[in-house]
């Protein structure tokens, strides 16, 4: 090879390099980024356990005002960012404004407020852990709807996930739960509606983006919850302190930890930072065990990581 050749070749390999570089800089970030909201997550989730079992708060109160002023601070920067048009015009075709109606009511409503009641009468570590059968539901259901038996991946990752959530609420003891039973339905329930609200969306992300989509759904649950839970009135005393946790669940837990999760979506794909993001219930139990001293048995612990096992499962079957 010429001179002139090996040089080229040189240059060649270098450019390869740069950029295989950048790309491993690109999915590094990425991942810290889905890995940051996950943690983001579970710490708004401690701090409003800390609120119900402290301080008293009612769940209803808690996702109210989270829900409004999130959706309106979501729609407000979906505006600046892409002017009113893009806030307004899912509600230009009928079909998908009543779709979104549906979605904020029964979707994000339904698994907010699930979710944190599981909270209230239970703990963080619980509520997440049972939401995350989530997936579980989503490929029961897709099974039935197509009327096709699930292949053996999945008929494993939904026994394992049986067996987990036994484990998980019963700690391992046939005739009495390690939680309320309420704290046990209101976490299936999370589940349930998770898996509705991942399933029911379809093109109204894909044509409205999911800011405006969720921005929306959180602006309609709130006010529809608004006018049962009053988020005007609050029956407890409160402190500095209490707020300063209030604003962290708002902050935190939902505006950061959302636009982080959005993200990562431009340096790793949807699969991976959906799999990555399975990591916010080992982050809770971490926070939780370490700072609110929640206590866990040892069956409850493995029944956790069956569960865990199960959604890695069906991930990465998707993957």
């Amino acid at each position: 090879m010429s001179h002139t050749g090996l040089q080229l070749q040189e240059q060649q390999d270098k450019r390869v390099a740069a950029v295989s570089k950048w790309a491993e800089r690109r999915q590094f970030y990425g991942i810290a980024v889905v890995l940051l909201a996950s943690l983001l997550w579970a710490v708004s989730s401690n701090m409003a356990q800390v609120l119900f079992a402290r301080d008293h708060f009612t769940a209803g109160w808690l996702v109210s005002i989270r829900m409004l002023v999130s959706g309106i601070l979501l729609l407000g920067v979906v505006s600046f960012a892409y002017g009113p048009t893009a806030v307004v015009s899912v509600w230009r075709v009928r079909k998908d404004a009543l779709k979104l109606i549906v979605l904020s009511v029964i979707g994000l409503l339904g698994m907010q407020y699930s979710f944190y009641s599981s909270i209230a009468y239970g703990n963080s570590v619980v509520a997440t852990l049972l939401q995350n059968l989530g997936p579980v539901f989503i490929t029961v259901f897709v099974a039935v709807r197509a009327r096709q038996a699930p292949n053996g991946w999945q008929i494993g990752a939904v026994g394992l996930a049986v067996v987990g959530t036994f484990l998980l609420v019963t700690g391992g003891h046939l005739h009495s739960l390690s939680v309320s039973r309420a704290a046990v339905v209101w976490g299936l329930v999370s589940g349930v509606t998770m898996a509705f609200y991942t399933l029911y969306p379809g093109g109204l992300l894909r044509q409205y983006g999911p800011a405006t989509i969720v921005g929306w759904a959180m602006l309609i649950g709130g006010i529809a919850l608004s006018c049962v839970a009053h988020p005007w009135q609050l029956a407890v005393k409160t402190t500095p302190e209490d707020w300063f946790l209030v604003a962290c669940v708002i902050v935190l837990g939902t505006l950061l930890a959302y636009y982080l999760y959005i993200a990562s979506l431009k340096y790793i794909s949807p699969s991976e930072t959906s799999l990555l993001a399975s990591s916010e219930p080992l982050f809770i139990t971490v926070v939780a065990v370490a700072f609110l001293h929640v206590h866990l048995s040892l069956a409850s612990l493995v029944g956790g990581v069956f569960i865990l096992s199960t959604v890695l499962i069906l991930s990465l079957k998707r993957v």
